[in-house]
């Protein structure tokens, strides 16, 4: 691996307060990496060291050398809170940064990327929440870097403009562009991430793929069985199924999408009336909550992140997948 980014064993405090314990990773050229984990854990102290805004022992090096000696140009940042003068244009703050550099990119196609050619001409301090959002991770990537730092890059979007992010943030790894990012959307970094760390309490606690850690953290698929006759339903299918009882129903864990017309049969078998079946796979969610036993923020269903038929994606074959199911279907 063409190793672009590389902390090893790298440490911070605070006073009494370890913030980071002996991280180590290191993520090549063109590659994605994700890094998740609770509030506190770490994540922005981390993105600090390796962009050295923020002295940390160990040792960092970012395209072959020490953060503070990388050319300018060469990098993009993207930090939680940025914000840029209210009473400029998104073209006007575009331009005005494309103009630090050498070799920008066009910024007017820089707007059209993220989803800002209607509001090109408005104040920033008029733009919605997302609008805002979206003109700073412009501002992040006007420069053409070779390393990108994103730190929680989609927070306030919505759903069609986060998806053109996204597919930006591809299009940029496609060419070449190391992506460092840093999100609490589950859905977000199994879309776009290559491997996946997850931090907790200031130690890198695993990393690999998101297929890689759901395969070894995220536990077994479940089908959801909706009825009211729980103690019924889960008589007929001990003995031969993990079933766990839910205030809506039950839940059948370990359960091949196979299997899930034996045990509607087995139900039927045994008079059971149920409604909806709903089979899902694990996720980096399940793995997130494994791992560090909290929830993340927003907790619920993962938002779908299917794409329009016809579009290509390459990174889809990395994500969990959910089958629902009616009663009056096919079982």
């Amino acid at each position: 691996m063409d190793e672009v980014l590389v902390a090893d064993a790298v440490e911070k405090s605070y006073g009494d307060v370890r913030a980071l314990r002996g991280v180590s990773l290191a993520v090549g050229r063109g590659e994605v990496f994700g890094l998740i984990g609770p509030n506190g854990a770490g994540k922005t102290t981390l993105v600090r060291g390796l962009t050295g805004t923020t002295a940390v022992g160990g040792r960092v090096r970012v395209l072959g050398t020490e953060p503070r000696s990388v050319d300018a140009n060469r990098l993009g940042l993207l930090p939680q809170s940025f914000s840029p003068a209210a009473r400029l244009t998104p073209r006007e703050l575009l331009s005005y940064y494309a103009g630090l550099y050498d070799d920008a990119r066009d910024p007017e196609t820089v707007l059209g990327e993220v989803g800002l050619d209607e509001a090109a001409d408005t104040w920033y301090e008029k733009l919605s929440g997302g609008q805002k959002r979206r003109t700073c991770v412009g501002v992040a990537l006007v420069n053409d870097p070779d390393v990108l730092f994103l730190d929680e890059p989609t927070t306030g979007i919505d759903p069609a403009g986060r998806r053109a992010v996204w597919r930006l943030v591809e299009s940029l790894a496609d060419g070449g562009t190391t992506v460092f990012l840093t999100s609490h959307s589950m859905g977000e970094v199994a879309r776009l991430a290559d491997r996946v760390g997850l931090l907790r309490s200031g130690e890198l606690v695993a990393t690999g793929s998101p297929a890689e850690l759901v395969a070894d953290h995220g536990g077994d698929a479940t089908l959801v069985v909706e009825t009211d006759e729980i103690r019924d339903a889960k008589s007929a299918l001990d003995g031969r199924y993990d079933v766990a009882a839910t205030p809506d129903g039950i839940v059948v864990r370990g359960v091949t999408p196979r299997e899930i017309g034996a045990v509607a049969s087995a139900l039927d078998d045994a008079s059971v009336a149920f409604g909806s079946l709903a089979w899902s796979e694990p996720s980096l969610e399940d793995v997130y909550l494994s791992l560090t036993g909290e929830t993340f923020e927003g907790r619920g269903r993962i938002e779908p992140t299917v794409e329009a038929a016809g579009e290509e994606n390459a990174r889809d074959d990395r994500r969990g997948g959910a089958v629902t199911a009616d009663a009056g279907g096919e079982r």
